[in-house]
């Protein structure tokens, strides 16, 4: 265990953390929780910046960090779809959290077939990630039905739009390797006649 895989455990276990106290009967809860996610979010940047820096990087903490990531916003969108139960909320945590099962299995499968490179993290990819931690900040740490709470709910559809976007830069760098070969694929209809 190195430092960034340090990093990476932590977020892991803040998530429980944060859901226990998202539903005690307390009013400071709200602050506490976006504060507790915001740490969590500034550590998956830095044990990525550690990792490379003190060249700390290991085949773990490859596997771990976006496990530890896609974890933490998922059961964040959950507690917000749970409590704020309006449909754009819903919607917009269904794309997210589909659209992080839909690139996990698109990567593990071009990894798979010595590929992963076309899939490599994009700038829409980032640009995505950024507005969805500052839309999850700003919903856990206000009341639903609040003013900030409303503009949180925006910055997350807008999240969830960046997320189809990414979604689409992917499957369409990836598309060349899910579409069959021509020349087998004419192979194959020789056989079968």
């Amino acid at each position: 265990m190195n430092i960034p895989n340090i990093l990476t455990s932590l977020r892991i276990f803040m998530i429980p953390i944060m859901v226990g106290l998202y539903y005690l009967p307390w009013e400071g809860k709200y602050h506490t929780c976006a504060i507790i996610f915001a740490i969590a979010a500034f550590t998956d940047w830095l044990d990525g910046f550690l990792a490379r820096k003190l060249d700390q990087a290991t085949p773990f903490g490859a596997f771990f960090d976006p496990v530890a990531d896609k974890v933490m916003v998922s059961v964040a969108l959950v507690l917000l779809i749970a409590s704020y139960s309006t449909p754009l909320m819903t919607l917009a945590g269904a794309v997210i959290i589909g659209r992080e099962i839909v690139i996990s299995a698109l990567r593990e499968w071009m990894a798979e077939i010595g590929n992963r490179a076309s899939v490599a993290v994009s700038y829409v990819g980032k640009l995505k990630t950024a507005m969805q931690m500052l839309s999850i900040v700003i919903l856990l740490g206000n009341k639903p039905g609040t003013e900030w709470a409303n503009v949180g709910e925006w910055v997350l559809v807008v999240a969830a739009l960046l997320t189809l976007w990414s979604m689409y830069v992917y499957l369409k760098a990836a598309w060349p390797s899910l579409m069959p070969n021509k020349v087998g694929e004419a192979d194959a209809n020789e056989k079968n006649s």
